[in-house]
């Protein structure tokens, strides 16, 4: 009996200790460090406009459908960018619904932005990300949209696009991907032009 005791004895505190160390030390160090090498990241890369007003954050995608802005990618994440429902549609290559999801995208791309019905629509302009979520959209996508954003504001398309390449992240490590436009960034910037 008193064997019993002491290996209960023993496991309680092994629990006790693994799990100051685990719940409460090891994310307070994670913590620590995040906050001091990597502050904006481990905060959520948020935007926030001179008078402190979060408008959003770097890795998140979000809605915009007036002609003054540039949109976004297609969104299958719950009602449009709901980080709680991040996901495909899971729809197949053989769907039927995602091929007539996808020529109404590219037909109501084309009228949107006043092109031709023989332009190529690039890819990311009429398809969702995996995660529903993604900030970023090509930047030939946003040199289709730049001539309506130019009309909708009344400046030059040469300015809009000065605006697309400032704002124009590179490749991962120079090399992983393809350069990607940040919408939220680009329309904030388009914003503040005076």
């Amino acid at each position: 009996m008193k064997k019993l005791f002491f290996e209960l004895h023993s496991a309680v505190m092994v629990t006790l200790i693994f799990a100051a160390v685990c719940c409460g030390l090891y994310p307070l160090i994670v913590f620590g460090i995040s906050q001091a090498l990597f502050h904006d990241q481990a905060n959520g890369s948020l935007i926030v406009n001179a008078n402190g007003t979060v408008r959003g954050s770097k890795l998140l995608g979000q809605q915009f459908t007036a002609d003054k802005y540039f949109q976004s990618r297609p969104s299958a994440a719950g009602n449009g960018y709901d980080a709680t429902s991040s996901g495909g549609s899971n729809l197949g290559p053989t769907s039927s619904n995602l091929v007539a999801t996808i020529t109404q995208r590219i037909a109501d791309y084309r009228t949107a932005n006043g092109l031709a019905t023989n332009t190529l629509v690039p890819a990311d302009a009429v398809t969702a990300s995996g995660s529903g979520l993604d900030p970023h959209i090509s930047l030939r996508n946003a040199e289709l949209q730049a001539p309506r954003v130019a009309k909708a504001r009344n400046v030059s398309v040469e300015k809009v696009l000065a605006l697309v390449r400032a704002n124009t992240d590179p490749a991962s490590l120079g090399f992983l991907g393809e350069p990607g436009v940040n919408v939220l960034e680009l329309n904030l910037a388009l914003d503040s032009l005076k």
